[in-house]
């Protein structure tokens, strides 16, 4: 008689092993998950960060070419893709695409056009300024199966005329 209720408590702690063994994997997976989870957005936040030193990099590059000679910004054409490059002590734009970390940073030019009676900005209409550039700054990375991109717009101007 008592051979038969050991029998049955030990099927019964084996209930209670594969419960408990279940409840422990279970937490495991979860705490897992929610690493897994936390790097992500951890690497999510840095590359948000990296992107917008290299947007402000990227206008300061287009800002130094400017002060070396105005030609320099205004001989570059309208919606073609320029990539800042840091040679020789100085920045210069060309246009063969280049990477920084998993960045890829591009700069496009715009013509501006202005009111001639007001000299304001002017969104449509009016007389091409050649003394002016509208200038757009892109970062882009990818993060996971998606492409990330960030721009920054800006207005350069010639101000050594």
């Amino acid at each position: 008689m008592k051979y038969a209720n050991l029998k049955k408590n030990t099927g019964f702690a084996m209930v209670e092993i594969l419960v408990a063994s279940s409840i422990i994997a279970s937490a495991f997976l979860f705490a897992m998950a929610t690493a897994q989870k936390s790097i992500q957005l951890s690497r999510q936040s840095l590359h948000q960060v990296q992107a917008a030193m290299l947007l402000e990099e990227g206008a300061e590059a287009v800002r130094v070419v400017r002060d070396n000679a105005w030609t320099n910004i205004s001989s570059l054409s309208s919606g073609t893709n320029y990539y800042p490059t840091f040679s020789a002590g100085t920045w210069t734009l060309s246009t063969t695409a280049n990477t920084v970390d998993v960045f890829t940073r591009k700069v496009t030019f715009s013509a501006v056009n202005r009111n001639l009676s007001t000299g304001d900005i002017a969104t449509s209409g009016g007389t091409t300024d050649n003394y002016t550039k509208e200038v757009t700054v892109t970062v882009s990375w990818s993060e996971g199966t998606r492409t990330v991109s960030r721009a920054m717009s800006f207005y350069i101007l010639n101000i050594f005329s």
